[in-house]
């Protein structure tokens, strides 16, 4: 296998995520959108609940590429650079949750959207947070020594919960936690109660599904190459995670919004099988199906996601006849068809929408990098 083949894969599967990632998250009605499509209401897992961690996943798998850049450069560069990353990724994230930066109130005159009701966490804020610790992990550890820090990590937070006793969503460490250091106001709202499931403390473990895609992303540079023998063993390892994550359930169950730690290992577990066939289907068989078409997410996910994300807020703020221009268009081309499928639909040419400007930067070789 060689390098560009790994970053196929790897482009691959980022672009699987992020399509879906736009897909779930711009339904044409909540109300009317099929059941994978939604997160879990608390305990249990739906597909949807893989598409963020995916991209941690995948996150920390190009770090793996990465590396060889830092052990070329002075360690105050690669400080800075993790750094810089980090806080960027952190700052566009919070800017987006305040974007457009002011309403139209009762009166429909324009009013400043004030700090004191952004919320601070959120998803690019967890990346970016656990981007800058992964980072400095990866510098000065090495793979077997990250592995024990995984396995710590994990289990701290079981015990956090375990000694916490019974937690729901309205009383649980990680609220009560970003109640304290940030407020109400800074919150996200889910089911009527201020609970964050992108919180502080939550943000520990989802280092790991950083730190599980780094790892992958070095054994499959030295081990898998066009070794069937070496994939093999990476998707047993896949399959021993989702073993020991649902055996963990009965103590801890698989929560995304609290991202408990048998959540971790399912997640990584399921990532494991999802780029080990990738990886035999583009790299080993040779296939091209569909390749081009993800690859153009995939090399381009952070700009595409946020393109996603503010998207959405600007449909919302133009109104056409008392209604969004997001809900008109919905009402008025996709209801139609039905509400389940019609919403699915909005959704798919919602993300097909953002794919076309990923086309175009593609074609013109404009890739946004940190």
């Amino acid at each position: 296998m060689q390098t560009n083949n790994r970053f196929l894969a790897l482009d691959i599967f980022r672009g699987m995520t992020i399509a879906l990632m736009i897909i779930v998250n711009t339904p044409g009605n909540w109300g009317s959108t099929y059941a994978p499509l939604l997160h879990a209401d608390w305990n249990g897992f739906t597909p949807t609940d893989l598409v963020f961690p995916s991209f941690m996943f995948a996150v920390g798998n190009a770090m793996s590429f990465v590396m060889l850049k830092w052990s070329k450069m002075a360690q105050s560069q690669v400080f800075f650079k993790i750094l810089k990353r980090a806080f960027i990724i952190f700052i566009i994230g919070f800017l987006g949750y305040w974007f457009p930066f002011f309403y139209l109130d009762e009166n429909r005159e324009f009013v400043w959207k004030s700090f004191e009701a952004t919320r601070v966490f959120g998803v690019l804020q967890r990346i970016g947070i656990a981007y800058g610790i992964s980072g400095f992990v990866i510098y000065f550890l090495k793979p077997k020594q990250i592995v024990y820090l995984s396995i710590a990590i994990l289990l701290s937070y079981a015990l956090i919960l375990g000694f916490y006793g019974n937690w729901d969503m309205a009383n649980n460490p990680v609220r009560n936690l970003d109640l304290w250091l940030v407020g109400e106001r800074h919150m996200y709202v889910d089911n009527g109660i201020k609970f964050d499931p992108e919180g502080l403390l939550s943000t520990l473990p989802s280092i790991v599904n950083i730190l599980a895609g780094f790892l992958s992303g070095k054994y499959i540079q030295i081990h898998v190459k066009n070794s069937f023998e070496g994939l093999a063993k990476m998707m047993l390892v896949g399959f021993a995670l989702l073993v020991i994550a649902f055996m963990w359930n009965y103590q801890i169950p698989i929560n995304k919004k609290i991202w408990t730690s048998s959540y971790v290992l399912l997640t990584v577990g399921l990532d494991l099988l999802i780029l080990g066939a990738i990886i035999y289907y583009y790299d080993f068989s040779k296939k091209t199906t569909g390749s081009f078409f993800f690859q153009v997410l995939g090399k381009n996910p952070l700009a595409i996601y946020v393109l996603s994300e503010l998207l959405v807020v600007v449909l919302y703020m133009i109104q056409i006849n008392n209604k969004s221009l997001y809900a008109w268009i919905y009402e008025n081309i996709f209801s139609n068809i039905g509400a389940y499928l019609g919403s699915f639909l909005f959704a798919v040419s919602y993300m097909l929408l953002c794919w076309s400007v990923g086309y175009w930067m593609d074609r013109r070789k404009i890739y946004v990098r940190i």
